[in-house]
Formats: structure tokens, C-alpha cells, sequence
């Protein structure tokens, strides 16, 4: 039974073929009547030959040897500088970029914020903390707004002072410099 159902499918299928004719002449149809035109190529001018002659100077990817560093920094006395032997508290790993204000509050008088971390964790502040890169002491927390003073680097061994501004509005990534 199964034979003949089989073979009679098959008979059936065998009989179905596709009628294309139409189809056929249609497209030579389109063919015969589309005009081909294919843009010539452009003309390129001919660019005189470059003769390389810095083959046995050193490369400018490898490291000169036995060449000292000069300095021009001058050393200045006297000159701001960060307490570098102050404990790093936890927000000072992340930049202000990747800090951002969860919220205020106060409690006893003290004004304190709620910091979010980019890596997702939540740190309470007040006046007096440090956060940032750049030894950033917080000096103020008004309106749901942290004012940061920084330490920058000169670049001539002494540092200067940069207010940052660190806002509730802003999310990480997004902070003002002031």
C-alpha cells in the first residue's frame, strides 16, 4: 500500500512542470530593448617615480640606542604640590567621568551625596572627601551639585588647582568642568 501511494506521488510531481515560456521571452524582451552603456574608464595621469633613500637610516618604529633624554624642565621651589602620602580613598580609582550623583541628603547638619561608581557601586561623601584621578577634594555640596577642586600636573613638577563640578542632571560621562 505504501508502494503505491509513493508511486503515485511520484507519477504526479513527474506530471507538474513548470510553464516558463512567458517568462522566457519576456526577458529577451527587456534585453533587446535596454541600451548598455558603460562609462569609459577615466584617464589617470602618470606620476614620475619616487626614489626611496632612507633605507639605511633607522627605522622610526625601533628605539634610538644609547641616546639620552634632554630635559628643558626647569625646577621650580616652593611650588603646589599634592599630599602624596595621604590613604587613597575608594573614589579615587575612578575618573569624574565615571562618576555620577545618586542623590542628597542631610543628617546632624552635614550636607552629605550618594556617588554611583561606573563599575556600579554606591559611595556616600561629604565635604572633605577625595575623589577623581586628580586628588579631587570635594568642597561643597549644594543643590545637587558637588563642587571638586583638582590637582593638575604642570608638567614642570608643580601643580596646579582645577574646580570640577560634579552635577545630580549629569549621568557618567557627561560631567561639567568648570
Amino acid at each position: 500500500m505504501k508502494k503505491l501511494t509513493v508511486i503515485i506521488a511520484a507519477a504526479l510531481l513527474c506530471g507538474c512542470e513548470a510553464q516558463t515560456d512567458d517568462l522566457v521571452t519576456y526577458v529577451v524582451e527587456v534585453k533587446q530593448s535596454t541600451p548598455v552603456s558603460i562609462e569609459p574608464y577615466p584617464e589617470f595621469k602618470t606620476q614620475p617615480a619616487f626614489e626611496y633613500k632612507a633605507g639605511d637610516l633607522r627605522s622610526p618604529f625601533k628605539r634610538p640606542r644609547n641616546v639620552a633624554v634632554q630635559t628643558t624642565e626647569a625646577k621650580r621651589d616652593n611650588c603646589l604640590q599634592p599630599n602624596f602620602n595621604r590613604k587613597k580613598q575608594p573614589l579615587e580609582a575612578f575618573g569624574l567621568d565615571a562618576l555620577s550623583i545618586s542623590g542628597t541628603f542631610t543628617s546632624k547638619g552635614r550636607q552629605w551625596a550618594l556617588v554611583t561608581a561606573n563599575d556600579g557601586s554606591l559611595h556616600r561623601v561629604t565635604s572633605g572627601d577625595y575623589l577623581g584621578l586628580f586628588f579631587g577634594k570635594i568642597t561643597s555640596i549644594n543643590d545637587g551639585k558637588i563642587s571638586i577642586t583638582e590637582m593638575l600636573p604642570d608638567g614642570a613638577g608643580c601643580w596646579q588647582e582645577n574646580n570640577a563640578t560634579l552635577s545630580m542632571s549629569s549621568q557618567a560621562g557627561e560631567n561639567d568642568n568648570v
